[in-house]
């Protein structure tokens, strides 16, 4: 009963869950540290050509004031690194997520 109650706390308190949302919010590329959030240019700086870049296409954004545009997405793949193949996702030249899967 008490470990229940101690899972339940941390999980309420977000502590558990942390480790788990950084791991999917950062990327190692050589010596440098990729972060969400980063320019697309200073994602190539510190992790190089991609293996593919693929434009998906366009997404509409509504700005603060109601106005719609559009924004491209783009999708880069890195690796195989140590097995694993990273695909990166920006949306208006900014880093949006950060994937990665174990290669065949």
């Amino acid at each position: 009963m008490k470990r229940l109650l101690l899972i339940s706390a941390l999980l309420y308190s977000g502590i558990a869950l942390t480790p788990l949302a950084q791991a999917a919010s950062t990327l190692r590329c050589q010596s440098s540290l990729i972060s969400l959030d980063d320019h697309i240019n200073e994602v190539q700086a510190k992790c190089g050509e991609p293996i593919s870049k693929v434009f998906l296409g366009y997404r509409e954004v509504v700005d603060y004031y109601g106005g719609v545009s559009q924004v491209g997405i783009d999708e880069w793949s890195y690796g195989p690194r140590n097995g694993m193949y990273y695909f990166l996702r920006f949306e208006a030249n900014r880093l949006v997520k950060i994937q990665s899967k174990r290669g065949q």
